[in-house]
């Protein structure tokens, strides 16, 4: 997902190599018109913060624990500013971890040194101060990649690559996993997992890279002699390998907390119609063949909760036009239960070397006005948060003014959904003052809730299946005061809680303000 790193290397090479397709100029598509669609009540609205190669958090390594903590909560803050739900952390870069790890080593992008205590705990940090402001997180792990450069020697002393040398592969002048021993896939897993069972996640992050772009250098062939019998090819090994990691994470997350999402952002292609009658009309680098990733059959075969392609392309790309790719992505989704979240190009805005639709403010909010659209898509995930902040040309506050007016719930998965729902919350008083409308609420049993809605109804009925009355999601909490600043008469208000996995409570009986 370091997208920034991999295409620096792509352009350089775009000209001269099977990917310069790619780098082709657009067509003069139009962009589709669709009518506009009720707010929804759930939508994913996230980010993705990456620390590799320190991109966003920590902006630099060796910084004090108090200099991490202020950066961070300055990532939340803008994820709150535009109108966000959800935020994708990545807390496993390169085989190492931002949190006290018993398999793996600190990060050196936290201290600039591997292995070295960055003085707290940087993933229990985060994780309460998303959850203060009423945001989802995700951990973001990347599976297979050791480290950013090729020589073993410099990894920690006690690194799990130092210690199992015979599981690391050289490649490209950076080190990796081999995916094809069984027992890397096992450590991997209980890697992660740890983060999993040791704190509040609201989900576990892939993103796109399991085995290396254009691999026929990667030498993983003692691996396959010992374990691909039985396989027509090293290709279908491989695949294989990537589809044994997906199924026993779900698996394992299932088992351990069933209400934690997982799901993974691969590359936005998985094969071209030329190469496979099933696959979309484009020409651009495919998951299945270069990355051994079949991403379309993990949503088939139903092994996450939600897919997140990186549909990284403009609307009319002659290579890969989004207007054709997200339908294709729908369809592959719809009555599957798998969740599709699109994942959205913020980084490519004004940036040097892009086409002309790039440098118009409304491209990306016309991605969304097409998914309106497509009922299968439910969200955006915004690459990446630096490029959310910038905002050049205005392109993230058109999106926000045109799509993100109205509040939403975070998304809810459908094998989650049949679970009890909280109690519902009791509305004590609603009253006018100078600010607006204040009401005071409680929730009632054991558990605090994650969230809080609440729902302003100037007409009909109520409906908390809808977005229609929604007009703010607040952290949860047992007691809270809040302020609706319209004034509108006649309203009257009603709150619900949300707990962990997003199951709403009945709405809270309604006031009228006084």
């Amino acid at each position: 997902m370091d997208r920034r790193v991999l295409l620096r290397g792509l352009a350089a090479s775009a000209a001269a190599g099977p990917l310069a397709s790619l780098f082709a100029q657009p067509s003069e598509a139009a962009v589709p018109m669709i009518a506009p669609a009720a707010a929804p009540l759930r939508q994913m609205r996230g980010m993705w913060i990456a620390s590799v190669l320190n991109i966003n958090w920590p902006s630099k390594p060796g910084l004090s624990p108090d200099q991490q903590r202020a950066e961070f909560r300055s990532w939340l803050d803008l994820a709150v500013a535009r109108k966000l739900n959800s935020v994708f952390v990545q807390i496993r870069p390169a085989a190492d971890a931002f949190w006290p790890s018993p398999h793996e080593p600190w990060s050196e992008y936290l201290t600039g040194t591997q292995g070295k205590d960055p003085g707290y705990d940087p993933l229990g940090f985060a994780v309460a101060e998303a959850h203060k402001r009423g945001l989802a997180f995700h951990g973001w792990f990347n599976p297979y990649r050791v480290s950013m450069q090729g020589d073993l020697a410099k990894l920690h002393p006690d690194h799990p690559g130092r210690r199992h040398p015979e599981w690391i592969v050289a490649y490209g002048g950076r080190l990796y996993y081999n995916p094809g021993l069984p027992e890397v896939r096992a450590f991997v897993q209980d890697a992660m997992m740890d983060a999993v069972t040791r704190y509040d996640l609201d989900g576990l992050h892939f993103d796109d890279y399991f085995y290396p772009v254009n691999t026929a250098a990667f030498d993983d062939s003692a691996a396959f002699a010992k374990y691909g019998s039985g396989f027509p090819d090293l290709a279908a090994w491989r695949r294989d390998n990537v589809d044994r990691l997906v199924r026993e994470m779900q698996q394992r997350v299932r088992a351990a907390k069933p209400e934690v999402a997982w799901g993974i952002s691969p590359s936005g292609i998985w094969r071209n119609k030329g190469t496979d009658p099933l696959g979309s009309d484009t020409n651009g680098s495919q998951s299945y063949d270069n990355l051994h990733a079949d991403t379309r059959g993990w949503v088939k075969k139903g092994l996450l909760d939600y897919i997140a392609p990186q549909i990284y392309w403009n609307i009319g790309f002659t290579v890969a036009d989004y207007a054709k790719l997200a339908p294709w992505w729908a369809d592959v989704a719809a009555g599957t239960g798998v969740q599709l979240w699109i994942g959205q190009a913020a980084y490519k805005v004004a940036a040097s070397g892009q086409p002309a639709p790039w440098f118009e403010p409304g491209e990306l909010s016309s991605h969304l006005t097409l998914n309106r659209g497509l009922p299968a898509i439910g969200g955006d995930i915004w690459y990446n948060a630096a490029d959310v902040r910038a905002d050049r040309i205005g392109s993230i506050t058109k999106v926000v003014a045109d799509h993100y007016a109205s509040p939403a719930l975070p998304p809810l998965l459908p094998r989650l959904a049949s679970g009890r729902s909280p109690r519902r919350p009791i509305l004590t008083h609603a009253r006018r003052t100078s600010a607006g409308t204040e009401l005071r609420f409680h929730t009632t049993g054991g558990e605090t809730p994650r969230l809080c809605a609440i729902y302003r109804v100037t007409s009909g009925s109520p409906d908390p299946r809808t977005g229609r009355d929604l007009v703010a999601v607040v952290p949860g909490a047992k007691s809270a005061t809040w302020t609706d600043p319209a004034k509108v008469r006649g309203a009257t208000y009603h709150v619900t809680a949300l707990d962990a996995a997003n199951r709403q409570s009945p709405l809270s009986s309604g006031r009228r303000p006084h």
